[in-house]
């Protein structure tokens, strides 16, 4: 579909009211957020995938935390906080 529009002024910047079919059609409403592809000579709107970022690691916390002793945390070389530092 084809639809022409007009670029207007709005304020310091320009803008191109999406009206009608325009956000029927991609179901675009007030607060959708959306992604801009610029080229040359269009600009392409499409709304912004909800991709979720799952960050996988190679170890749990358990695996990490596995036989750890103070030993071996070097919890016995944890310096005393001073009374300065603690605000007295």
């Amino acid at each position: 579909m084809h639809i022409e529009s007009e670029i207007k002024r709005w304020g310091n910047s320009l803008a191109l009211r999406i009206t009608g079919v325009m956000a029927e059609i991609p179901r675009f409403s007030d607060g959708t957020k959306v992604t801009v592809e610029v080229t040359e000579d269009a600009l392409i709107i499409k709304r912004a995938s909800k991709l979720k970022r799952v960050l996988s690691l190679p170890f749990t916390e358990r695996d990490l935390l596995n036989g750890i002793t103070p030993s071996k945390a070097h919890a016995d070389e944890l310096a005393a906080p001073t009374k300065k530092e603690l605000g007295l």
